[in-house]
């Protein structure tokens, strides 16, 4: 039977990377933020790409839950499917959520941002997936009847083995060393948006060193969206593993 794990965050979370990570496994097949077509089909918002991302994947959540529940790709045990809290608008259907296990991975919001606006220059709140996390992670919390498994970025940096071993038994998986690195270059699992925004993971081959612990000093408007971002983040940080 595949354990489906769902791994939910914002942009610029260390997202990719952590798919990378899974994709490096014998055991896995990965999804490269399955919604984000019927997203911006819903929405008709302008993102980099937007009419590449429309042709390539379902523009209809309906069948793209269908595909999530269904068999794994290439009938793999494991099946990690990177998810942006930001695509799940309150108007697509949840109930599929339940089949997964679910992960949320957190990040500092000034060091959302300002890696953000490196790609994309207008940003919102709600562009961050902040709010939809915490929302989902509570809707999670209610089902499991305790928290669901949370890591932070910082902490997979600064000790990947020891993050993603502390994950992996969270999940009741094994944890693979294989996990901490992998080739450069780019992968056919990526989503056809990887030019827009993956030039840095496309040059790793593992998880790069932590940067420096003071924050990033952030344009008015952007700590303005940080400051309201924070609660969020600290909130959910409180349970990280």
């Amino acid at each position: 039977m595949t354990i489906r794990i769902a791994m939910w965050s914002g942009p610029r979370n260390l997202s990719t990377a952590m798919m990378r990570a899974f994709e490096n496994r014998t055991d896995c097949a990965v999804s490269d933020e399955p919604f984000y077509a019927a997203y911006l089909a819903e929405t008709g918002l302008d993102h980099p790409m937007r009419d590449e991302v429309l042709a390539t994947q379902p523009n209809d959540w309906r069948d793209v839950a269908e595909q999530l529940v269904g068999a794994a790709p290439d009938g793999s045990a494991l099946w990690y499917q990177k998810h942006m809290t930001h695509h799940m608008l309150t108007s697509f259907g949840r109930e599929w959520i339940a089949a997964c296990r679910n992960v949320f991975l957190i990040r500092d919001p000034a060091r959302v941002l300002a890696s953000y606006v490196k790609s994309r220059e207008t940003v919102t709140l709600a562009d961050i997936g902040v709010v939809q996390q915490s929302e989902l992670f509570d809707a999670e919390a209610n089902r499991l009847g305790h928290a669901p498994p949370v890591i932070d970025a910082a902490d997979v940096l600064a000790d990947p083995a020891r993050t993603l071993g502390a994950l992996c038994a969270a999940l009741g998986i094994d944890f693979y060393p294989a996990m901490l690195s992998w080739p450069a270059g780019k992968r056919a699992s990526d989503g056809v948006w990887a030019p827009a925004w993956y030039a840095g993971v496309e040059a790793s081959t593992g998880f790069a060193a932590p940067g420096g612990h003071a924050a990033p000093v952030l344009p008015a408007h952007l700590a303005d969206i940080a400051a309201e971002a924070e609660e969020h983040y600290l909130r959910l940080a409180a349970f990280r593993l």
